[in-house]
């Protein structure tokens, strides 16, 4: 098999582009990523990596709006997420300006599925090694939750995860998530970081939280704010263990 990996453009016998594989094991690798679409609010939560000492935080960022009321989230590699949000953005600017409305969220996801795709048969380059989760409001005030694939398909999904341990966080999700549990904002959140939790299964949680509602700028929670949250999850699951 070996052999087929050496081009992007080679197909290897059983009909898989190896390095497409490769860039997915990537975004396997990464940081856990959830996303959850209520009727009224869109929630992206992601596992922050610990940062070195002296590094500053800030430069820490796997949550991005690409624009007032589109956020984006990603698994994979850091330096390709890059390239792509500045490429997404500078979409979102361009749309604006030729049609005069804000850009749609499939529109969006559409066109960075596209680009991603077009890394998967040129030589000399080779796939972004991202997925991305692309949440937001439309004008007309329908919440989206779409993601994107290294091989360039996009999905329109409910709830969503991706990076490691998605598989987890996916069973969790489709065990869980209803109407009940995303009936209002903070359940909604609480979901999301409790499918987090799932795939993080240490005592130290480090997370970040977009929060984005309809006709209201993106909302990343505070440190204190998630704190809470995740205290409000510790409480309900102890007093479910001690009623068993």
């Amino acid at each position: 098999m070996g052999s087929y990996d050496r081009a992007i453009t080679v197909f290897s016998p059983d009909g898989q582009l190896l390095q497409v594989q490769y860039a997915q094991e990537a975004v396997r690798r990464g940081s856990p990523v959830v996303g959850i679409r209520g009727p009224d609010v869109i929630v992206l939560g992601v596992e922050k990596r610990g940062v070195e000492k002296l590094e500053d935080d800030r430069t820490e960022r796997k949550i991005v709006a690409l624009d007032e009321h589109v956020v984006l989230a990603f698994a994979g590699l850091r330096a390709d997420a890059r390239v792509l949000i500045t490429r997404a953005q500078i979409e979102c600017q361009s749309y604006r300006l030729m049609v005069e409305d804000p850009v749609s969220l499939e529109h969006i996801t559409r066109y960075m599925a596209e680009l991603k795709q077009g890394y998967t048969q040129s030589n000399g380059r080779r796939p972004f090694g991202i997925s991305c989760l692309v949440g937001g409001f439309d004008y007309d005030g329908s919440p989206h939750l779409f993601q994107t694939d290294p091989s360039g398909i996009y999905y329109e999904w409910k709830a969503a995860s991706t990076g490691r341990h998605d598989k987890t966080v996916r069973e969790y999700l489709e065990k869980h998530y209803n109407s009940e549990t995303v009936a209002t904002d903070s359940r909604a959140i609480k979901l999301a970081i409790r499918a987090l939790m799932e795939a993080m299964h240490t005592g130290q949680y480090n997370l970040d939280v977009a929060v984005i509602k309809r006709g209201e700028p993106v909302k990343i929670l505070d440190r204190a704010t998630i704190d809470a949250f995740i205290s409000d999850i510790e409480s309900e699951n102890e007093v479910i263990k001690n009623s068993k």
